[in-house]
């Protein structure tokens, strides 16, 4: 009998600790979709309008359609730079010393004041200010200069020169992007995931974004929440298909097409996680979301909201 009643208490436990990681699993996608309508919400601001369901499924089509040919979506935005996967590439070299890559940076102007502004940027902190390249590379270290460059490279692909409401919602979103990317990166060792590779997703993710809002009307973009959560996942999808076509890592185009989902790799989670911060920080800097608000309370653990206070040092 002890051996069934003690059987038959594991098996309850068991139900039990199931039921309760289901929910948990509920409440968070209910808090994921929360945090995704009021960041659709701020993104768009007065652009929304109530589109009739037949315009809303309009675009919708239009946007799956691009995503199935993604060199197609790919020809709407800009590549990234060539030099930018040359540098890149050296930065792998077990040689390279700090004077060749400061020779490599000092020939583009961009590149030099966007290294010596990292480095002396409040997320780094320096004793004294940076005046050099070198002295900044020194402080930034190889990785750090990867995420500059990366950065350095995206910014045009998500500022790019359109019409419309893609124009008008451009910095924002690389708002979104920067904030991600680094939000990313700080979460992937303790999942574990590659740093670097997680600020690559971050930067990329959105541009599919940009290309989507591109197929709504001049000015103006439908304002339901479903319209807003179908469009957002459609924009992921045509992220990874650019990716993939501009031949990104394959584990950064997997974690971009899996971000959010139950049993995605240790870098989507990254991605998803950073995501997630980086919007709540730009709804709290906007004054949309209150730092106690049951989003962040809930939707963050304690090392997430760390990494929440220190996007509020990004300079942008």
């Amino acid at each position: 009998m002890g051996g069934s009643d003690g059987g038959a208490s594991q098996s309850a436990a068991a139900a039990k600790a199931g039921e309760q990681k289901l929910e948990q699993a509920r409440e968070a996608e209910r808090i994921g979709h929360d945090i995704d309508a009021a960041y659709y919400r701020w993104l768009t601001g007065s652009a929304r309008f109530d589109a009739a369901p037949d315009v809303e499924q309009q675009i919708l089509d239009e946007v799956r359609a691009l995503a199935a040919r993604p060199g197609d979506a790919a020809g709407l935005v800009p590549r990234v730079p060539e030099v930018i996967p040359q540098l890149l590439g050296s930065l792998g070299a077990e040689d390279v010393s700090t004077t060749d890559l400061s020779r490599l940076v000092m020939q583009d102007p961009v590149l030099v004041a966007e290294v010596i502004r990292e480095a002396n940027s409040a997320f780094y902190r320096p004793m004294t200010k940076v005046d050099t390249v070198e002295a900044a590379i020194k402080l930034l270290g190889q990785n750090g200069l990867r995420m500059v460059l990366a950065r350095v490279a995206f910014r045009p692909v998500i500022n790019m020169e359109s019409d419309g409401f893609a124009r008008r919602v451009a910095p924002r979103v690389w708002d979104q992007s920067e904030r991600c990317a680094l939000a990313a990166s700080l979460i992937a060792p303790g999942i574990p995931a590659g740093g670097f590779e997680a600020y690559l997703a971050g930067l990329m993710q959105s541009v599919g974004v940009i290309v989507a809002f591109r197929l709504c009307p001049d000015r103006a973009v439908p304002g339901s929440t479903e319209f807003s959560s179908q469009l957002l996942a459609l924009g992921r999808q045509l992220s990874a298909g650019i990716a993939r076509h501009w031949e990104f890592p394959a584990e950064v185009t997997l974690a971009i097409e899996q971000a959010g989902a139950p049993d995605a790799s240790n870098l989507a989670r990254a991605l998803a996680q950073g995501d997630r911060i980086a919007k709540l920080r730009l709804l709290i800097d906007a004054g949309t979301v209150a730092e106690d608000d049951a989003l962040v309370t809930d939707g963050l653990d304690s090392f997430q909201r760390r990494c929440l206070g220190k996007l509020a040092h990004l300079e942008t």
